[in-house]
């Protein structure tokens, strides 16, 4: 049996605990009874659960093991003798038993794998039976052991909520264990990393070559880990350029929906302003490469200006393009968001729509805005599609917004791409850069509340 038709199966079994259970609460209830705890569904749901959990825990624990047991009865099998010793070929002959045996695969390369193909299918048989029959019999013992505790006074809701609150819980927590997870990996790697190259080289060097011999032998650079362009890139492109092109636009798109835009105008303009923040990124890429970045050359070249077919100004302009969406949509729900009385007690002061935006309604909605504007500059940080294909790849520490610069996302790419070794400086220097990344955005969460909260605090 397939793990979906018994999963289909258990959820049959549940029901049928749900509706059993209920019928047995309901004849608890009646003229001279006493009065049921809870109702009659949330007897219904504690059978149910019952009858359900036990089970499916079971096969959750239960697939690794089957797996490792089906392996370990192959390998023990007389087939399994006459294998190499050499463990890819091993496991290349094995793959293929198993292909033949699941049915996934029609005829062998190797004759080994015909051969052991009966004896995987067998212990697979074998194992799933063991695996459907103690499911069943958990999901039938937990039904029958709910069944028989249910009583006019039974606390089922409590029993249910409590259940509940657990699975709420744990699907918190899961988001929490998740960044715990990603922090520790990349300070385990980052610190592996600092072991082989000095915190201050990397941190204040201005020379990016990561170009390290991979053998001792090997001639070659001993590589050069001055993250400085990098991080200068970053801010150049996603911070500065971005958020010149995005905050402005973005504020005044969303003023012009919420106080002068008639509502024909709001209902069909806002929508076409949210499309810009579906279109996928290689596509802004492409604009920014055959379009913009041509264009932003021959200016340059116009003004006696030496530039680069792929430069700082083109990839920041589309990208600021790109994140318009994120500052209008946070500012236009915050302006819309601050009391209609603020705005008509400016009006009625004698202040003019102008003067009730810029020192009423701007100010009331700066936390709103201020959060769309963070929300844009880590798109912005994160982004690495239109760095590649309209900034390039070479770590330059300048300011001239016509020359070609990286930044953290996209070296992190290009070093982890391919086939790499993880004991080498190359290759770990992509998790430093990724902490360093971590870091800064956190402090920058943290600004960004420290500003809500005083905001917040002025205006309430």
């Amino acid at each position: 049996m397939s793990l979906p038709a018994l999963a289909l199966l258990i959820f049959g079994l549940g029901f049928i605990a749900w509706a059993a259970a209920r019928v047995r609460a309901l004849s608890f209830a009646g003229p001279g009874k006493p009065r049921l705890h809870s109702l009659p569904s949330y007897h219904g749901w504690y059978v149910a659960l019952w009858a359900v959990i036990p089970a499916f825990l079971f096969l959750a624990v239960w697939a690794p093991v089957s797996n490792g047991l089906v392996m370990q009865a192959v390998m023990d099998s007389p087939a399994a003798a006459s294998l190499p010793p050499f463990e890819m070929q091993r496991n290349a002959i094995v793959t293929e038993a198993r292909q033949l045996a699941e049915g996934t695969r029609q005829a062998a390369f190797n004759p080994q794998a015909t051969a052991l193909a009966p004896v995987y299918g067998a212990a697979i048989t074998r194992y799933s039976i063991i695996g459907i029959a103690v499911a069943l019999l958990l999901a039938f013992a937990g039904g029958a052991y709910a069944f028989t505790r249910l009583s006019p006074s039974f606390r089922a809701r409590t029993r249910v909520e409590r259940l509940i609150m657990a699975v709420l819980l744990i699907a918190s927590l899961i988001a929490i264990l998740t960044t715990l997870g990603i922090v520790l990996s990349l300070l385990f790697e980052s610190l592996r990393f600092f072991s082989m190259v000095s915190p201050v080289e990397f941190l204040f060097g201005l020379n990016w070559s990561p170009q390290t011999a991979m053998r001792a032998d090997q001639a070659g650079s001993s590589g050069a880990f001055g993250a400085i362009p990098l991080f200068w890139g970053t801010i150049f492109i996603g911070a500065i350029i971005a958020m010149i092109v995005a905050i402005p636009l973005g504020l005044m798109s969303a003023i012009y929906l919420t106080q002068y835009a008639t509502p024909t105008v709001r209902r069909w303009m806002k929508p076409l302003l949210e499309v810009l923040a579906g279109v996928p990124t290689v596509v802004y890429g492409y604009f920014a490469a055959l379009t913009v970045a041509p264009a932003i050359r021959d200016f340059a070249v116009m003004l006696g200006i030496p530039g680069s077919s792929e430069s700082a100004l083109a990839a920041g302009l589309v990208m600021g393009i790109m994140i318009i969406p994120f500052v209008s949509s946070m500012a236009d729900d915050s302006i819309a968001a601050v009391p209609q009385a603020m705005r008509d007690g400016s009006l009625a002061m004698g202040a003019t729509t102008s003067e009730t935006i810029k020192k009423v309604l701007v100010p009331a909605a700066l936390p709103g805005v201020v959060g769309g504007v963070l929300l844009a500059v880590s798109r912005a940080v994160g982004e690495t599609m239109i760095v590649v294909m309209a900034a390039g790849l070479a770590a330059n520490l300048t300011v001239n917004p016509f020359e070609s610069v990286t930044t953290v996302t996209t070296q992190i790419v290009q070093l982890l791409t391919g086939d790499q070794e993880f004991d080498s400086p190359k290759t770990l220097a992509a998790f430093a850069l990724g902490l360093v990344l971590f870091i800064v955005t956190l402090l920058l969460n943290i600004v960004a509340l420290r500003v809500v909260k005083k905001y917040r605090e002025a205006y309430e």
